[in-house]
């Protein structure tokens, strides 16, 4: 009972000597007089700084109105930005165009489309393994592409135009050799007809890249096509002798799909079928070095 009672008058006794000690007194000071210096502080050091004007080209461009707009310089530059646009929106599908990608892709398809195997493999497989396969037949392309037109351009050392002829030369040297692979210069002369006033080239070099590329997709989708039938024809056999036999056993009420289904999907996996067929993807390219 008397520790209870002496417990509260013992707090107070240490309350009452802290508000009269010394050190809160100090205490008590300092931050009245830190107060009082930020209160008394230049009004310029708490101003944020101010923020940066737009440059003047921006500034007269738009406040020039239609009539500076639509002049010489403004439409010049409009052009400009509306070109560049354009370009980076179809840049996929131009790099896509003037790669070994068109060929593997179709292949690919057709060789779903001859195992009747439906969505199997899904599309984003197939596109996924024609990417990674023209990454690997395109690496020495671009190897050459960026060594001779980006590292130099990027270290100041040749001008745009300059850099543009060197990163096409090696495109246009890859799709002439496949074209020639495929013996497909025909595709080639089609579009040169159809250019008057432009004289006969004597070689590939000669061939103008708006119309090596059509020319190249045609004989890309040619070879892919030809390369498609080699592989769906067995297939198409092995369909047309298991349905002959289900009909000579009466089997009529049968799908035959559901019997030369899996005799198809054994005979792709025991002659390792993938293999076959990126094998001969492969060595449909002409390398190049």
């Amino acid at each position: 009972m008397s520790a209870a009672r002496t417990g509260p008058r013992n707090r107070s006794d240490a309350a009452e000597r802290w508000r009269t000690s010394r050190a809160r007194v100090w205490m008590a000071w300092s931050a009245v007089l830190l107060a009082g210096l930020a209160f008394w502080s230049p009004a310029a050091a708490q101003e944020p700084p101010p923020k940066p004007s737009l440059s003047l080209p921006l500034v007269d461009g738009l406040s020039g109105g239609p009539e500076n707009w639509t002049s010489p310089e403004g439409l010049s530059s409009t052009l400009q930005v509306m070109l560049l646009l354009t370009v980076l929106s179809l840049a996929p599908a131009i790099v896509l165009m003037t790669t070994c990608f068109v060929r593997i892709v179709v292949v690919l398809g057709l060789l779903r489309q001859a195992l009747g195997t439906q969505n199997l493999p899904p599309s984003q497989v197939i596109t996924a393994l024609a990417l990674f396969m023209t990454l690997f037949i395109m690496a020495p392309v671009w190897k050459q592409v960026y060594q001779g037109a980006v590292v130099p351009y990027t270290n100041h050392q040749i001008s745009l135009q300059q850099a543009w002829d060197a990163g096409t030369r090696p495109i246009h040297r890859f799709m002439s050799l496949q074209i020639e692979r495929c013996d497909n210069s025909d595709d080639v002369w089609l579009f040169l007809n159809y250019t008057p006033g432009r004289p006969a080239p004597a070689s590939y070099d000669d061939v103008p890249l708006e119309v090596l590329v059509p020319a190249f997709m045609l004989s890309e989708l040619k070879t892919a096509f030809i390369i498609g039938f080699q592989i769906y024809l067995p297939f198409l056999i092995l369909d047309m002798v298991v349905s002959s036999v289900m009909v000579s056993m009466g089997m009529l009420m049968l799908p035959p799909v559901m019997i030369s289904l899996p005799l198809k999907l054994l005979l792709f996996v025991l002659l390792d079928g993938w293999h076959l067929v990126v094998g001969m993807l492969m060595e449909s390219f002409q390398p190049f070095t």
